[in-house]
Order: C-alpha cells, then sequence, then structure tokens
C-alpha cells in the first residue's frame, strides 16, 4: 500500500521560506527528527537539541531513505553540494513555520489538552474516541513542548477530522507560543495542582499559566474546565478575558454540565454513570481510578463540542488502555508459587498523580498472602514546599491500606521518615540502588506499584522486575 503525500517538497519550501538543495522529490510523506526512527519518504529535521546537534545525522538520515533533510544555513557547507537539502536559517523555527501551515490548511475540528495531571491519559481517550468517529490525528507520547507541539502539528495531514494536541509546561508564557500555532476550537485544563512549583511562586500562577491555553482559540471556542477544583473560578475569568463565551464545567459538583452521578470502582475499571449536557450516559471506563473517571468527563464534553456522537464516544472508552508507564499492568510469574501484579506507573509523578496512584493501588486486591507494595521515587520541581508534599504522602499511604513501601532518592526520605515502621520496606538514594531489596521482596499474590517523576528513573525498577519475573506468553498483560 503506498503511503500518501503529507507534503510536497514545494509546499514545505513556501512554508518555511527554504532555499533548494539538490535533486527534491515531490512527495513527502512524514517529518522526522530522530534518524534512527525515520522511514523512508520522510523529511528529516536536524534540530538542535539539548545534547545532540541533528546536523551530526543527516548522513545517517539520508542513507536511511530520508526524502530530504532540513538543515541551517549556516550547517550548508558540511553536506555534499547535491545533498537534497531544504535550506533555513534556524531548523526549528522553520519547523513552527512548517506547523503554521499545517494548521492553515487544516478544516478538521481541533482540541487541546491541558493541565497539571492527566493530559496524555485524556489526550489518548480522546484520539480512541475521535478515531471511531472520523479520521484522526494526534500527539505521539507526550510530545506536549517546544518541538514536540510543532512537530505533532507539521505531520497533520491536511484531511483529518479531528486533531488533538497534548500542551505541556513548567514555566509561564510556554503554553502560549504553542497555542498559537494550535489554535484549538476546544480547550481542555484537566485540572490545576501544586507542580513545577520550583519556578512559580504559588498554585495561583500555575493556574494562569494553564490559562494561556485561551490565548488563541478559534472565534467560537469551548472551554472545558474541573468544576471541582479550587482554581475553576479563576480559569473561568481568564477564559472570558479572552472572550470565550462557552464555558463546560465538568465533575461530581451539581453545578457541573458534565457531571459525574456516580462511579463504581473495581481494581481495574470503573463502571461509570453521568450526565453530559442533560443527557444521561453510562459507560465502563477501562482505566480504574476515580481521576480517570473525572477526566473521562472532560473528554465526553469535548466530543460533543466537537460534534462527535456522544454515545458512540461513551462506548469507546471501554476500549482505551492506559498509555505506557501511566497505569499498564503486568503479570509477574514468582517461580512456581504463583504470580504477582506490576501496576506501571512510572512515566512521571507529582502530588496529585501520587496521591490518585496510591488510591488506584489501594482498590486493587491482593492474592492469598499478597501485600500492597508502593514503590516511590522522588516528585521534582517542587521547590520549598517539596520535603511537606512528600511526607504529607504518609496519609494516602494510610488511607489506602498500602502494607509496604519502598522509597528512593533525597526528597522520598521525608516520605519514609514519616512512615510507620510496619510500613518501611527499603530506602535507597537511587532506583538502580534501590533495585535489588525490591526484586528481593516480591512474592506471589503482590500488587506492587511504581512511581516517581521521570528524572528519578523509576523505570529501572519496572524493567528489573519484568526481567527477573518474565510473564509467559499467555499472561503479559493483565486484561481490563
Amino acid at each position: 500500500m503506498t503511503t500518501p503525500c503529507l507534503w510536497t517538497s514545494d509546499a514545505m519550501a513556501t512554508a518555511m521560506g527554504a532555499a533548494r538543495s539538490g535533486v527534491l522529490p515531490d512527495c513527502i510523506t512524514g517529518i522526522s527528527i530522530d534518524s534512527r526512527t525515520l522511514q523512508p519518504g520522510e523529511a528529516y529535521f536536524a534540530i538542535k537539541g539539548d545534547v545532540h546537534d541533528g546536523h551530526a545525522f543527516v548522513g545517517a538520515a539520508l542513507a536511511a531513505g530520508a526524502a530530504l533533510a532540513v538543515v541551517a544555513r549556516d550547517q550548508r557547507d558540511q553536506f555534499a553540494a547535491d545533498a537534497p537539502l531544504l535550506i533555513v536559517d534556524d531548523v526549528l523555527d522553520g519547523l513552527r513555520d512548517l506547523a503554521r501551515a499545517a494548521r492553515a490548511r487544516l478544516a478538521g475540528r481541533v482540541i487541546a489538552v491541558t493541565g497539571s495531571v492527566g493530559k496524555t491519559s485524556t489526550k489518548e481517550a480522546l484520539r480512541a474516541v475521535f478515531a471511531a468517529q472520523g479520521e484522526t490525528h494526534a500527539s505521539v507520547a507526550s510530545f506536549n513542548n517546544h518541538w514536540g507541539v510543532p512537530l505533532t502539528l507539521a505531520r497533520c495531514p491536511a484531511s483529518a477530522r479531528y486533531a488533538v494536541f497534548e500542551i505541556g509546561m513548567n514555566h509561564a508564557g510556554e503554553i502560549e507560543k504553542l497555542v498559537e500555532m494550535v489554535r484549538p476550537h476546544v480547550a481542555i485544563i484537566t485540572t490545576v495542582e501544586p507542580v513545577h512549583l520550583e519556578f512559580f511562586d504559588s498554585v495561583e500562577g500555575i493556574a494562569d499559566a494553564k490559562a494561556e491555553i485561551f490565548c488563541a482559540m478559534e472565534p467560537g471556542g469551548a472551554a472545558v474546565l474541573n468544576r471541582d477544583n479550587p482554581h475553576f473560578e479563576r480559569l473561568c475569568r481568564r477564559a472570558r478575558e479572552r472572550g470565550i463565551e462557552r464555558i463546560v464545567a465538568f465533575g461530581s459538583d451539581a453545578a457541573a454540565d458534565a457531571r459525574l452521578i456516580d462511579v463504581a470502582l473495581h481494581p481495574d475499571c470503573s463502571a461509570v454513570r453521568a450526565e453530559i449536557n442533560g443527557l444521561p450516559v453510562t459507560y465502563k471506563l477501562a482505566i480504574p481510578g476515580r481521576h480517570q473517571a473525572m477526566n473521562s468527563l472532560a473528554v465526553l464534553a469535548a466530543a460533543e463540542l466537537a460534534g462527535a456522537d456522544l454515545a458512540l464516544a461513551a462506548l469507546t472508552l471501554s476500549q482505551v488502555a492506559p498509555a505506557s508507564g501511566r497505569g499498564v499492568r503486568k503479570r509477574l510469574e514468582i517461580g512456581s508459587s504463583g504470580e504477582a501484579t506490576l501496576i506501571d506507573e512510572s512515566y512521571n509523578a507529582n502530588p496529585a498523580s501520587m496521591a490518585a496512584a496510591l488510591s488506584v493501588l489501594g482498590a486493587a486486591t491482593p492474592g492469598a498472602h499478597g501485600r500492597r507494595i508502593a514503590v516511590l521515587g522522588d516528585m521534582l520541581e517542587l521547590g520549598p514546599s517539596s520535603p511537606e508534599l512528600h511526607s504529607g504522602l504518609a496519609a494516602s499511604v494510610a488511607a489506602n491500606a498500602v502494607d509496604m513501601v519502598f522509597c528512593c532518592g533525597p526528597m522520598m526520605r521525608h516520605l519514609w521518615d514519616a512512615l510507620s515502621p510496619g510500613r518501611q520496606a527499603g530506602y535507597a538514594d537511587s532506583s538502580a540502588a534501590l533495585e535489588s531489596q525490591v526484586v528481593a521482596a516480591i512474592r506471589a499474590g503482590d500488587v506492587i506499584m511504581v512511581k516517581g517523576s521521570l528524572g528519578s528513573r523509576m523505570k529501572t525498577i519496572v524493567a528489573a522486575l519484568e526481567k527477573h519475573y518474565p510473564s509467559s506468553a499467555a499472561s503479559s498483560d493483565v486484561a481490563v
């Protein structure tokens, strides 16, 4: 099957104001910034990152079948005179220009998601819901930053009926620059919580930074906001200041437009009864946790605002699986004695998501003689409040009947010291040093949840458990 053209080289050159070099193919099938994963026919953008300069990999990209490479003018001389190139002043700026051109040609509905917690899982649920109803384009993984958003937009085909973008930040002003490219019809803020406090004076400052998503909405656009969050009214004011008249509130509050009526929480799913703008809806949510049920209300509200069928959207939610590192469950074979369950929450963490993950662990049912075990790494970027926010997790640990807690990192020492001695299972300065303690402690029937900020490298413990207790082909991922 022939891969359709995403861009012509002429359209790319025009959008970026690029000079041409060599023989350029007419059809460009995709956009890549990584020579290792590039597919033949794609255009390679030689972006200069924090660690590597993409210009060092142009040769590898062309050898791998890149249709052309986009390079900076001051780097042009290091490549052959006949190399297929588009030459720009700055490669990242060129990608942004191409992203704006992609948005200009897009006739579909555009949905943008931000928030302190739940951006990626909400984006993935939106992707699934819209994909069941028409051609849908969405961010890969957590491509939500200064290069991820323009890359996602540049990759968007003109034929997409729906396009979903995740937009992140850890400093004021970042979302505004990104949303000016995306220009959404619907903007969701999942919640505002005390994260990135290292870079903000207050949680109110975080709320204002999230509200930057309203600065470049399409005329007649709508905001979807968490009615249960204490910053709801502040966000509403910011939305109205930007001329947004349609505000749809979601939550359990009686005044919410997308209202949670009831939720039955099970170890590996939830049954939700809700009312979306007066319409009763009952559905199964394949990802467990009350926080996931709350965000599903935002998904359904956005789907309806974008013109999707509400009943089909609700039905689709039963098929949405958790994203990697965000609640994926694995069976671990503990020799001949039985199995344990691993809940991989290792992608990232902050106080709100940590409390939510502990509640999911609390809802899990261990097997015979099994225990609920939390393996927790530092939550980063919390500033002066970090010690208090880490020690404060002890209340969630107790409330969710967690039997054993392993902690790693200097900040998690504060939680370790706040735990009762009976729950203290092991402490180390790093995830690598904690690995052997966790692996040695596991027994059949246990449910183990691993979570920490990305910089805490908790994925190493997940990998160690999977390596030491490999699952059989018949019992890999836990079905939900």
